[in-house]
């Protein structure tokens, strides 16, 4: 089993930054992607960015591209999500997720990740 926990969200106005945390624990010794999914009131949840936790390769969701930056802390066991240029679009829960498997291709897709965080939410008033 792996342990999620997200931190960091907040009440903010547009224009501002926030910066979310998630702190893995149990059992990581593979892991392959983590990421940022957001889910909106009555929205699926949807990809914000992930990383490859072996190669720091990066890939983000066209909404956020130039906006958000995803990070990683392999020794710590965190992964974070810098948010600037916040727009009320962007308001939402945001998950932390992690792929456990030994190999991905893409580290886009919800179904890929095994773990989630409980979320924590973000809301950015106009």
């Amino acid at each position: 089993q792996v342990q999620l926990v997200e931190s960091g969200g907040g009440l903010v106005q547009a224009g501002d930054s926030l910066r979310l945390s998630c702190a893995a624990s149990g059992r990581t010794f593979d892991v392959a992607c983590m990421g940022w999914f957001r889910q909106a009131p009555g929205k699926d949840r949807e990809f914000v960015a992930g990383i490859n936790w072996k190669t720091g390769r990066t890939t983000y969701a066209d909404s956020v591209k130039g906006r958000f930056t995803i990070s990683r802390d392999s020794a710590k066991k965190m992964l974070y999500l810098e948010m600037n240029s916040l727009k009320p679009e962007d308001t939402a829960v945001y998950y932390c997720g992690i792929d456990t498997s030994i190999y991905a291709v893409t580290c886009r897709a919800a179904s890929q990740y095994d773990f989630w965080g409980q979320g924590t939410q973000v809301t950015v008033s106009s």
